[in-house]
């Protein structure tokens, strides 16, 4: 049974993963797998599928939206794209070149323009550094900046991130959540990557100090060119910043589009429900028609066949047979959906 994103060669063609030279990242086929041990001899009994043959690409300065609900494995997905894990199989394409064969020693030189935002602002940073040394330690590493300019550098990166020169002498305890989140923030500018992975950057600050951030973001984003995969569950939150919005759904790609043309047209289900239950100001009370019921599935020993029939609003004998070929179909130019739910929608 071919899984909910594998790609044939026409799929690819389609897909721009022969259009390379518009595209930062390429993703094809990934998968990540964690092994679970157990018994007398701790042998592997189970594997955790938290991606599943995932193939998607980021055009260069996009922003592209990751979202789906929690232990849908976009966390997950993100570090694998990174290395930060490594993937189970698959390829990670950066500008042309595989990833995910290098060496440690080759893979290095890479890090520099591949960084990340870390969800948390506050297990992220550790207490026990000041923040000189939490920023400038990829600058001492990667361009092998001298002590006596570190300094001055750090100072630099601070600024653009809207906070004051003199910070470079505290510790992380010293500052609030948004603070820190700022701090995560010109960590990762700091070596001018090409591509960060933005991992709920908000989603544990006030209402208020988000929209700081994700303004802050914008404008990072615009200054230095940034392309960004930006992690969610708010969809509000990726309305405002994403060109593109990839909806995950237990470690399968379930649709992808432009934001506009996603949030106007849903045709997966699962990307309707979402977009149902996200609050809207001022719209009133109103009927909720696709509210999914029951929790995510767990990943260990996912549903056979379509993996979102069990929660599907209308699944079919041939959703739980998989007598339905599984893959993304495009429905409209650049709007892709699972083709085994294109008939539930």
């Amino acid at each position: 049974m071919l899984c909910s994103l594998w790609l044939t060669n026409s799929m690819k063609n389609k897909m721009n993963f022969n259009n390379k030279e518009n595209n930062l990242i390429d993703v094809i086929n990934l998968k990540k797998y964690f092994p679970i041990k157990g018994g007398l001899f701790n042998k592997k009994i189970a594997d955790v599928k938290a991606v599943e043959n995932i193939s998607f690409s980021i055009k260069k300065r996009e922003v592209l939206g990751l979202v789906g609900e929690s232990g849908s494995g976009k966390t997950t997905l993100g570090r694998a794209i990174l290395r930060l894990i490594e993937p189970t199989d698959g390829q990670v394409f950066f500008e042309n070149t595989e990833i995910n064969s290098l060496s440690e020693k080759d893979m290095r030189s890479f890090r520099k323009n591949m960084q990340i935002i870390f969800q948390d602002p506050f297990a992220s940073l550790d207490p026990r550094k000041k923040i000189l040394n939490i920023i400038g330690q990829g600058l001492k590493l990667h361009n092998n900046i001298k002590e006596s300019e570190l300094k001055d550098n750090v100072a630099e990166i601070l600024k653009q991130v809207d906070m004051q020169p003199e910070y470079i002498n505290r510790y992380p305890h010293e500052f609030s959540g948004g603070q820190r989140q700022r701090i995560g923030i010109a960590r990762a500018i700091a070596l001018k990557p090409k591509f960060i992975v933005a991992d709920e950057p908000v989603s544990a600050l006030d209402v208020s100090i988000q929209a700081q951030i994700l303004y802050l973001l914008q404008d990072l984003k615009e200054q230095f060119d940034l392309t960004m995969l930006f992690i969610t569950h708010d969809l509000a939150v990726v309305s405002e910043v994403a060109d593109r919005v990839m909806v995950m759904y237990l470690g399968h790609i379930v649709e992808i589009a432009d934001t506009d043309e996603l949030f106007s047209n849903p045709k997966h289900p699962y990307t309707k429900s979402l977009l149902e239950v996200a609050p809207v100001i001022g719209a009133g009370k109103k009927e909720k028609k696709n509210i999914l019921k029951g929790d995510i599935p767990s990943p260990i020993n996912p549903p056979s066949g379509c993996v979102f029939r069990t929660r599907c609003p209308h699944p079919t004998h041939d959703c739980k047979e998989g007598n339905i070929e599984m893959g993304l179909i495009e429905v409209s130019p650049g709007h892709w959906v699972d083709q085994c739910c294109v008939h539930c929608g």
